[in-house]
């Protein structure tokens, strides 16, 4: 009883009663209003008759009219009584005496017994008395019976649609109780599971596209993303444990070292080099973790602003054209005209300078020289902006797992770098609306993120304004 479902058929009980209730009255009363009134209008128009009729012929003709009209199978009533109270035609059997001593012509309704065939039957009615000329007293009346079935009728209708009323709320209710309270048992017994600890469970889905669909699939992508937040917790722990625990170590011995075996003041100065270069490290670390958590923690739109990605990718290729000769390799770009993006101008430069940097440690080819390429082009309503090379790629299996932080897939950890870099990018293409896009490039990696185009430059969404005066001339942070 304390369910939704026993609240809404009771609802559905007392609304539905009350409407039905209202309609049927408002119909009764008006309909024996009409009927009323065109009774009125009835007797009305037979005194008329009559009384034209008395004119014309006298008392024989008032009776012989009212014979020929009493044998009608109507509901009309009439009387003619002489001035000692004795009936001279008519079709009334009884009547109050009350009623015929009354004769101011006003309508009143009366018990009185009618002639049937098969006897006299109490009945009511609506009548008016008249005296006319010679002490005779005529009444004409209407009969209500009808009046009164179709009055019973309405109240068996009534009863009837109350009985349905109450049959609906039942299979309202065991509909609901059946269909809606089972799906929602479901929801319950999945987030119990979660609770306790299992975080695989998902909100069951029928497929039929409801409100109850709508609400599993959203919680159900919630879950896959919090899933994913605890696995990335975990793995952070985990390398954690092994990308800081070493350096630490490291610094730690070399202060013992040092402790124990300097002698010169050259020895105290060098063992306080190294730990200087160890805490930097440490703290490169920190502040990329710290630089990933502040992206992830921003609200989308946060920062943006209409952004002209040729003139940022050529700014970038300009700082790191001299880098990549140096490593005997060459920087390509290939970006359309006035390609507008609607971005964070700071964070997608240092998305850019991560993946520039990642193909130079990584994407080195066994033979040949080293090709980078940077291109941005429209996807619909999209710009993909990424950074491909022709080295020897990742494995198909680990596109997913180098997204986390602190993944790296030398396995020995000989290369320089922390395994924040791409972790660093995804942030920033999730902030977008988009994601870390890695393909194969056949030979090489292709990395690169999607961002909402601006529209054309000079409409009212686009434009290389804030491009340019935003930062002149300005490095990525």
């Amino acid at each position: 009883m304390r369910t939704t479902a026993f609240k809404l058929s009771l609802l559905y009980i007392a609304v539905f009663t009350g409407l039905s209730g209202f309609l049927l009255v408002y119909i009764s009363r008006n309909t024996n209003q009409l009927m009323a009134t065109q009774v009125v209008q009835t007797v009305d128009a037979e005194i008329s008759g009559l009384a034209d009729e008395y004119v014309r012929g006298g008392v024989r003709a008032v009776v012989e009219s009212i014979d020929r009209r009493a044998r009608r199978p109507d509901a009309s009533l009439y009387l003619l009584t002489d001035f000692a109270g004795l009936t001279i035609a008519g079709n009334i059997a009884r009547l109050p005496t009350v009623v015929l001593d009354e004769t101011d012509g006003d309508i009143r309704r009366v018990k009185y017994a009618r002639v049937e065939p098969g006897g006299e039957v109490q009945r009511e009615a609506l009548v008016r008395t008249f005296e006319l000329r010679g002490g005779y007293r005529l009444l004409v009346g209407r009969d209500l019976g009808e009046q009164q079935r179709f009055s019973g009728l309405l109240g068996e209708a009534l009863r009837l649609w109350l009985g349905v009323v109450v049959v609906m709320a039942v299979i309202t209710w065991l509909f609901v109780s059946r269909r809606v309270l089972k799906r929602i048992d479901g929801i319950a017994a999945t987030s119990q599971t979660i609770m306790h600890g299992n975080l695989s469970g998902r909100l069951p889905v029928a497929g039929n596209g409801d409100e109850f669909d709508r609400l599993a699939t959203n919680l159900n992508e919630m879950l896959d993303r919090i899933e994913l937040l605890m696995q990335g917790m975990k793995d952070v722990s985990d390398n954690i444990a092994h990308d800081l625990k070493t350096p630490l170590t490291r610094l730690r011995t070399r202060v013992e070292t040092a402790l124990r075996e300097a002698k010169t003041d050259e020895d105290y100065r060098s063992a306080l080099d190294a730990t200087l270069e160890d805490s930097d490290t440490l703290i490169r670390i920190f502040d990329a973790l710290l630089r990933i958590a502040r992206v992830e923690a921003m609200a989308p739109e946060s920062g943006m602003d209409d952004v002209d990605l040729k003139a940022l990718v050529e700014e970038m290729a300009e700082l790191y054209e001299p880098v990549v000769e140096d490593e005997g390799g060459r920087l390509e770009v290939q970006v359309s005209d006035a390609v507008m993006a609607r971005c964070n101008r700071e964070l997608v430069a240092q998305a850019l300078v991560n993946l520039i940097e990642n193909a130079l440690k990584y994407g080195k080819p066994a033979e040949g020289d080293l090709v980078i390429s940077i291109k941005a082009e429209r996807q619909e309503d999209r710009i993909l902006l990424n950074v491909s090379d022709n080295g020897s790629g990742i494995p198909a299996e680990d596109a997913d797992r180098v997204r986390r932080r602190f993944v790296r897939l030398d396995a020995s950890r000989s290369a320089p770098g922390y395994g924040l870099g791409l972790s660093l990018v995804n942030a920033v293409a999730r902030l977008h609306g988009g994601s870390l896009v890695l393909q194969d490039a056949e030979p090489g990696l292709s990395a690169g993120i999607d961002l909402k185009w601006a529209g054309e430059p000079g409409d009212k969404n686009g434009g290389d304004k804030n491009a340019h005066d935003e930062q002149p001339g300005s490095q990525p942070g």
